[in-house]
C-alpha cells in the first residue's frame, strides 16, 4: 500500500475528523520543483485535508479512484512562496511618541480585506511576515500570516504550538530612525538607546524570576518588556532592517551582547561583510531592486548580493518589502539573483524554504514534502522565466487564486477597482508602515 494511502487512512480515523471532508486532489502531469530535491518530470502531487500526502513520478504514485484529478500537464508546480518581509494588509505600527515601542502589535492594524493580500496571492505568495515600518529603532511585533481567503486577521494568523499568534520583532538602524528627539540623531545614539532598553528588559526579567510566581512580589506588568524578554529567550526572532556595512556590524554586535536570534533585512552592503555575517550564523533576507534611486545608504546594493552571501555560507532569502517591490513579481527576485550568479536551486529556496526557516516554519511550509501544509503554486512555465505567469495559488489545499477567474485576474493584472481600499504605509512619509 502506498504511503499516501496510509496517511489518508490515518486522517480518516483520527479523532474529530469528519468523513465528509473534501476528497483528495491529485495534480498530475506537471514538472514539480519540490525545493527539497531534484525536479520531478511528469509528476504527481496528492493533497488531502490541507496536507501533502504523496509526491512522485507518474506510475510511482497510486492515485485513489475517488480523487479529484487536476490536469497540470505543461505546467510547473512549486511550493507556495514565502515572503519574509512584507507590509500588505495596510499595516502600521509605532507612532511618533518614542523610538522604541515593543508593545505595539502589527496584529492590531491588519485589514484582512486589503487587496494587497489578494495581489500577493496572485504572485504565488502563501505565507508572509507582515512588519510595521523602519522609521523606529523598534516599531513593534510582526505577524506571520497564511494568505487564506478569510475575513479576519485572526484567521490569517499563523499559530504557535500553544495557540498564540506567531511573529517576531521589527527593529531598524541607519537613516530611517534618525530624527529629532526623542528619536536618535546619530548612529551611536541609536545603538545606545537600544542597548539601554535591552538592559531594562534584563532587569525586569530578573525581577520576574525572583518573584517565582508570587503575585505579591511580581513587578508591575510591562508588555513591552515581556516582548523583549521573548526576543532574548529566542521565542521571537528580531527582524532587523539594516543597509550599510557598519550598521550591519552594529546589529551583529548587539545580537551577540543580548543573545537574541536575528534575521538581517535588506543588507544592501552585506556583500562587504559576508564573512562576518556567516561567522555570526545570522540569516539574511535580501531585497532585489534592479533600478537606481532610493536612499543614499542603499547606493551600493548589488544584484550579486544573494550569490555572494550564499557562497560565504549565509542562509539567504529574498523579500518583497511590498509595496517597495510588488508581490505579484516576487519570483523575479530569484530570477535576477540567478542572472547575477546565484545557484538556481538556492534562488528557488530563497523564496521558499530559506524564508520558512527564518520564520521558524520549516516543518510546515517551504517544500513539497509529505506531511507539510498543501501550499503550492501552479505556474505556466519555468519559475525564473519572464514569460511565466502564476496560474493558480493554493493554501492548505484550498485554491485562493485562479487566473481564469475575472476577479482574480483583475488583481493579477491591475485595472479599475484592483486597489480599492488598499493602503500603502511608507516609513519615509511619516512614522508608520513599511519601507526599504
Amino acid at each position: 500500500m502506498k504511503i499516501w494511502r496510509l496517511l489518508c487512512s490515518a486522517l480518516v480515523f483520527a479523532p474529530g475528523v469528519l468523513l465528509a471532508q473534501d476528497k483528495p486532489h491529485a495534480f498530475v502531469g506537471a514538472r514539480i520543483e519540490p525545493c527539497d530535491g531534484p525536479a520531478i518530470e511528469n509528476g504527481v502531487l496528492v493533497v488531502h485535508r490541507g496536507k501533502i500526502v504523496a509526491i512522485g513520478r507518474a506510475g510511482d504514485v497510486e492515485v485513489d479512484p475517488d480523487a479529484v484529478i487536476v490536469n497540470t500537464s505543461g505546467r510547473t508546480i512549486m511550493p507556495g512562496l514565502v515572503c519574509s518581509h512584507s507590509h500588505v494588509g495596510s499595516v502600521s505600527g509605532a507612532d511618533g511618541s518614542g523610538p522604541i515601542q515593543p508593545e505595539v502589535r502589527a496584529l492590531d492594524s491588519i485589514n484582512a480585506r486589503d487587496p494587497g493580500i489578494q495581489k500577493a496571492q496572485a504572485g504565488g505568495i502563501t505565507t508572509v511576515n507582515v512588519m510595521p515600518g523602519s522609521g523606529h529603532l523598534l516599531s513593534g511585533q510582526t505577524i506571520y500570516m497564511k494568505l487564506r481567503d478569510v475575513n479576519t486577521v485572526e484567521e490569517l494568523a499563523v499559530r504557535n504550538a500553544d495557540g498564540s499568534i506567531a511573529g517576531g520583532i521589527k527593529m531598524a538602524n541607519g537613516t530611517n530612525p534618525r530624527k529629532a528627539a526623542p528619536f536618535p540623531g546619530t548612529r551611536g545614539k541609536a545603538a545606545a538607546l537600544v542597548r539601554a532598553q535591552f538592559h531594562r528588559a534584563r532587569d525586569y526579567q530578573r525581577k520576574v524570576a525572583a518573584a517565582n510566581g508570587d503575585p505579591e512580589k511580581m513587578p508591575d506588568r510591562k508588555l513591552g518588556m515581556e516582548a523583549l524578554i521573548e526576543a532574548m529567550e529566542g521565542k521571537r526572532v528580531v527582524h532587523h532592517h539594516t543597509h550599510r556595512q557598519d550598521d550591519i556590524l552594529t546589529v551583529l554586535r548587539l545580537q551577540k551582547e543580548f543573545g537574541f536570534r536575528c534575521v538581517l533585512h535588506h543588507v544592501s552592503e552585506g556583500w562587504l561583510v559576508a564573512k562576518e555575517i556567516a561567522e555570526a550564523k545570522v540569516p539574511c533576507s535580501v531585497i532585489v531592486i534592479d533600478s537606481p534611486g532610493g536612499k543614499l545608504e542603499a547606493a551600493r546594493l548589488l544584484l550579486e548580493t544573494g550569490a555572494i552571501l550564499d557562497r560565504a555560507g549565509v542562509l539567504v532569502g529574498f523579500h518583497t518589502d511590498d509595496g517597495i517591490t510588488d508581490s505579484r513579481l516576487f519570483l523575479r527576485s530569484a530570477a535576477l539573483a540567478v542572472r547575477a550568479g546565484m545557484d538556481r536551486q538556492k534562488a528557488l529556496e530563497a523564496v521558499t524554504i530559506a524564508n520558512a526557516r527564518m520564520l521558524d516554519m520549516q516543518d510546515r511550509i517551504g517544500t513539497l514534502t509529505v506531511g507539510k501544509d498543501a501550499d503550492l503554486v501552479i505556474l505556466t512555465g519555468d519559475p525564473l522565466s519572464v514569460y511565466t505567469r502564476v496560474q493558480q495559488t493554493w493554501v492548505e489545499g484550498k485554491k485562493v487564486f485562479d487566473l481564469t477567474d475575472p476577479k482574480d485576474r483583475l488583481m493579477a493584472t491591475g485595472g479599475f477597482g484592483a486597489s480599492s481600499d488598499q493602503a500603502l504605509s511608507m516609513c519615509c512619509y511619516g512614522l508608520q508602515g513599511g519601507g526599504q
